[in-house]
């Protein structure tokens, strides 16, 4: 009887492949969202990309939240496990507020450091999907994960520099001319930003789970 039972729940495995799985959206997301930064007519096509990854990404969470609940044997602790996929789920979540906020200012062209920070996002995603495989032996794999952490803070630091740059850029450039393209511009630098900031905290949590279980 207990087999029985036992044959119904969630093996911990499951977890790794939702992990994974999200991971993977996290990556198709950056990678939308950096082609809608090169601007033009298909900028709503990309930012519908982003928005249907993002719903991807929602289900994964949800499935991840209801194993915790119904699984006996987690590979960490519960608390690791909820943080790690709402962290991964928030990265994604501020991509789909980027998009948005692209469409509801009707924007089709992109200043250059926008365009730097798409390409900052599309490599913390990257690196994000590359740790994320790595937490089935955390032990094994150590080594490359706090060297990736280390990379994405990096990475998150350039993105930093990007954005102060980008808004000195829109005040000396376009904000003297029209005031409102800098309101615009700057609440677009933010929220590329923030993406970068998401992809830390993904980053943190890994390290947090990583010392944790060393």
């Amino acid at each position: 009887m207990l087999n029985w039972f036992q044959a119904l729940l969630p093996k911990e495995g499951k977890f790794f492949d939702h992990f994974e799985a999200h991971a993977l959206t996290l990556v198709a997301g950056a990678k939308s969202l950096r082609q809608l930064l090169d601007g033009g007519d298909q900028v709503p096509v990309f930012c519908a990309d982003v928005a249907r990854h993002e719903n991807e990404a929602d289900n994964i969470t949800r499935d991840v939240l209801l194993a915790v609940r119904r699984t006996f044997i987690t590979p960490f602790d519960r608390s690791d496990i909820r943080d790690l996929i709402s962290s991964m789920d928030d990265a994604i979540d501020q991509m789909h507020k980027t998009a948005k906020a692209i469409m509801l200012f009707e924007q089709r062209t992109f200043q250059p450091d926008m365009v730097r920070l798409g390409d900052v996002i599309v490599k913390t995603a990257d690196l994000t999907a590359e740790a994320i495989p790595l937490l089935r032996s955390l032990r094994a794999n150590a080594g490359r994960l706090n060297k990736i952490a280390e990379e994405v803070t990096a990475l998150e630091d350039q993105s930093d520099s990007l954005y102060d740059a980008g808004i000195q850029a829109l005040y000396r450039g376009p904000a003297r001319a029209d005031p409102m393209a800098y309101i615009v511009g700057a609440e677009i630098y933010d929220h590329l930003e923030k993406v970068v900031d998401r992809f830390e905290d993904v980053a943190n949590r890994i390290s947090a789970v990583l010392i944790e279980h060393l």
